[in-house]
Formats: C-alpha cells, sequence, structure tokens
C-alpha cells in the first residue's frame, strides 16, 4: 500500500500542541529538547503552556509546528511514505521527513524563513481570508478586477480558496465577495499577505539560507506546492521552494496527483485537523489518519 505523508502550515498552531507526544514517546523527547538547544530557548515551553496569542508570531509559530509535524512522522516511522507533500510551511517538514534536509538544517531553514517573512510582513502589512462556497474561476475574477493587490493563494479543496494582498484589497475583494454569493469569509489570524508579490522582500533572505543547505536525493517523491508535481531532483526543489514565497499553493491539485501516482491512504502528520478534512473535501472516499491518533494507540501498547 503507497502511503501519503501531508505536513501542515501556519495556522495548525494550538496552546498546548506537541506536549501529549513529547510525554508519550522518548524518541519525540529527544528531538525535541535538541531543537531547543539549537534554537537557543525553550520552544516547547511556549508550545505546551503559552498562550494562543504566544503561538501567533510567525518566528514562533513556524518553528513550532514544522517540530511537532516532523516529530509526530518520526515517530511513526514505521510507515515508510512513498510520496509527501506540505501546506506552505508544511514542504519543509515533508523534505525532512523524505530526506531531503536534515532535522537540523530543515529547522535552521524554518527560523530563516520565518524571520525573513516576519520582516517582509513588517514592510508592507498585508491579510489573507478564507472564501467557502464559491468557484475558484469566480474568486480568481473578483479578485483581478480590484484596482489593488489581491490574488487567491490557497487552493485548499473545492469550496475554499483563501486570498491575500494588501489590507485594503482584501477587504474590498471580500465586500465583492459576499455580494455575488459566498456562503462564508472568515479573516485569517496572520501577519501578512503570503504567497503574493508582497513577500518579495523575503525572497534574498531565504535564497541565501537554501544555498547555504545541503539538499540531499530524498527517499520518495516531493509534492510541491507551486506546481503540484512530484519532484525528486535537489536543484529543483530549492528552486521550487523560493518560488513557493511569492506563488499560490496548489494543494487540491497535489492530492489529486498524489492520488494519480497511486497514493492508497493518507497520513496527516502535525497539528490540527485542517488538512484531514481537505482532503476529505477533495475526494471523499480517501483515507487519512491523524498521525497523533496513530502516536497515542503505539505509546499505550508498549
Amino acid at each position: 500500500m503507497k502511503v501519503a505523508y501531508l505536513f501542515p502550515g501556519q495556522g495548525a498552531q494550538f496552546p498546548g500542541m506537541g506536549q501529549a507526544l513529547y510525554k508519550g514517546s522518548k524518541q519525540a523527547q529527544a528531538l525535541f529538547e535538541k531543537a531547543n538547544d539549537l534554537l537557543g530557548f525553550r520552544i516547547t515551553d511556549v508550545m505546551f503552556a503559552g498562550t494562543q496569542e504566544d503561538l501567533q508570531a510567525t518566528q514562533i509559530a513556524q518553528p513550532a509546528i514544522f517540530l511537532h509535524a516532523v516529530i509526530a512522522a518520526e515517530v511513526i516511522s514505521h510507515l515508510a511514505p512513498a510520496m509527501v507533500a506540505g501546506h506552505s510551511l508544511g514542504e519543509l517538514s515533508a523534505l525532512v521527513v523524505s530526506r531531503v534536509l536534515s532535522f537540523e538544517e530543515g529547522l535552521q531553514l524554518v527560523i530563516r524563513r520565518a524571520d525573513a517573512m516576519q520582516a517582509a510582513c513588517t514592510q508592507v502589512p498585508g491579510a489573507m481570508a478564507a472564501i467557502l462556497g464559491m468557484e475558484d474561476k469566480v474568486v480568481e475574477e473578483l479578485c483581478v478586477a480590484m484596482p489593488e493587490l489581491v490574488m487567491p493563494v490557497n487552493y485548499n479543496c473545492p469550496g475554499q480558496l483563501v486570498i491575500a494582498g494588501t489590507e485594503v484589497g482584501v477587504h474590498r475583494a471580500c465586500q465583492a465577495l459576499r455580494a455575488a454569493g459566498a456562503k462564508g469569509i472568515h479573516s485569517l489570524a496572520v501577519e501578512g499577505a503570503f504567497h503574493t508579490p508582497l513577500m518579495e522582500p523575503a525572497i534574498e533572505t531565504l535564497a541565501q539560507a537554501i544555498r547555504q543547505a545541503t539538499f540531499q536525493q530524498g527517499i520518495c517523491p516531493v509534492y510541491q506546492n507551486v506546481d503540484a508535481a512530484p519532484e525528486i531532483c535537489p536543484l529543483a526543489i530549492q528552486k521550487k521552494l523560493l518560488q513557493q514565497l511569492t506563488s499560490p499553493v496548489r494543494w487540491a491539485q497535489a492530492v489529486r496527483h498524489m492520488v494519480r501516482d497511486g497514493a492508497q491512504s493518507f497520513v496527516a502528520c502535525g497539528p490540527g485537523k485542517a488538512l484531514q478534512g481537505f482532503v476529505k473535501r477533495i475526494n471523499a472516499a480517501l483515507e487519512v489518519a491523524d498521525s497523533c491518533a496513530n502516536t497515542k494507540r503505539s505509546v499505550l501498547d508498549e
């Protein structure tokens, strides 16, 4: 059976994240402590006891989600993935679990990425909103008609498309989409317009970090956000990882491509339940398990 691992992006964080994993597995505890040492502060204290507000900052949220996702996958590593994909930030988790990057270098890249994106958000404030119950084409056409920058950025599943851009652009687009019949519009609690040209100030910093990291041939294909295609070439992976900063996340297409290529079941690794919901909306017949639920059972069985 071909198993595909999926990894969440920013927004999946929650107070207490990773604590059960830390307490239930010596392997997980060792990896969390290694991350504390590498970071120079105890991020586990923020993850386990911090508030939602504490976890909101990009520079905390991104490494916290990365760690939870990667460590959850490592604890169930007896189920070797045939393919992997990560939503936005989750692409770095996917690269570590597929052995393209080491745990240490993956974490360093996450930190550099978070710092660069945080700086870009400070330079040019932006906003994001999830649009529910509309055809992608309708959302795309309304965004194009806006005089301010606003564009679709997360093609999550049928009936859910996230837009991003300037604060004014997103506000006006949401008004137009509501008038056009959107069933729901939800502002996202993020600090900027991710996956838009507003992230261009972060490109050089991330490019330098990518050049300094060692990318190797992985154990399985990575379905990257930029084009939803399977990739195994380290140089191509680096290029697409950089392009991802200012390009849409084609998540629904990636899941469909994984099914096309033989994925028979999916494992969502890390915090949150969003990916499970997306997969089911893309194809209700697909099987998608929660890595943390599997981990809990395996710990109790020991």
